[in-house]
């Protein structure tokens, strides 16, 4: 039996490629933005995401995947870490790997959970923790291309000290409105108290179901689940909510 061919885009998307670190920089205390070129680098949609794979000396090999956090940029891709403590993998990029370093990237990765400068219908993004990254890819590229679709950001964090983007979020001029939630503690003077989000939280900084938002959910199953769970309580169609979990 002949065997089908394999799209070159495809086949280029499955191939693993070397990534050479070229900067890195501190979002917060756990997490770290490392910026790679990646030659023959195929190009990627906000919302996807990369696997990385590492190799120890005597062979053995490990690879996990991340979502890329910035915009399109020829060859450049940016990766945005949180250290997991007990990790194999995190704790070597956020702390150890050195500028020049090299690792294998793979991708990208996922059709689903993207954002096309096309779309022009409100966006409505939920964010929990670090499944705020592939959500900044997607405002970046919004911001990148001028699109004048609008935005809506729940961002929810265990405490300040978690936010990541913090200054480019608070500089952003596109339009984007923000809202942040605290789970454990809040800076001076909040106006909520610390706690999990709830069904008010989601209608009060999102859109109303008769405008028909695409919403993206990302973050831990947990927060996911809780969150779906809730926009489609409030009266979103299920088939406009679209989710991606890590852990």
């Amino acid at each position: 039996m002949a065997r089908a061919a394999v799209p070159r885009r495809l086949g280029d998307r499955l191939s693993w490629r070397t990534a050479r670190l070229t900067d890195r920089r501190e979002e917060s205390s756990a997490a770290r933005t490392l910026g790679f070129e990646v030659p023959g680098w195929p190009g990627h949609l906000a919302g996807q995401h990369v696997d990385v794979r590492l190799t120890a000396e005597d062979g053995y090999s490990t690879q996990r995947s991340y979502s890329v956090a910035s915009a399109p940029d020829g060859e450049r891709v940016e990766l945005t870490v949180q250290r997991v403590e007990d990790g194999e993998v995190s704790p070597y990029l956020t702390d150890e790997l050195a500028v020049g370093d090299v690792v294998e990237v793979r991708g990208p990765v996922g059709g689903w959970f993207v954002w096309r400068p096309e779309q022009t219908e409100p966006v409505y993004l939920l964010a929990g923790g670090s499944g705020l990254v592939p959500l900044m890819a997607m405002i970046r590229v919004r911001r990148t291309v001028g699109s004048r679709a609008p935005f809506r950001l729940l961002y929810c964090m265990r405490s300040p000290e978690h936010q990541l983007f913090e200054s480019e979020l608070r500089l952003d001029s596109s339009g984007l409105d923000r809202t942040y939630l605290y789970s454990r503690s809040t800076p001076a003077g909040w106006p909520r108290p610390a706690g999990r989000f709830t069904a008010a939280d989601l209608t009060a900084a999102g859109w109303p179901p008769d405008f028909e938002p695409t919403c993206y959910v990302c973050g831990s199953t947990g927060f996911v689940e809780r969150a779906a769970g809730l926009l489609v309580a409030v009266g979103h169609h299920p088939n406009r909510i679209r989710t991606e979990r890590f852990g």
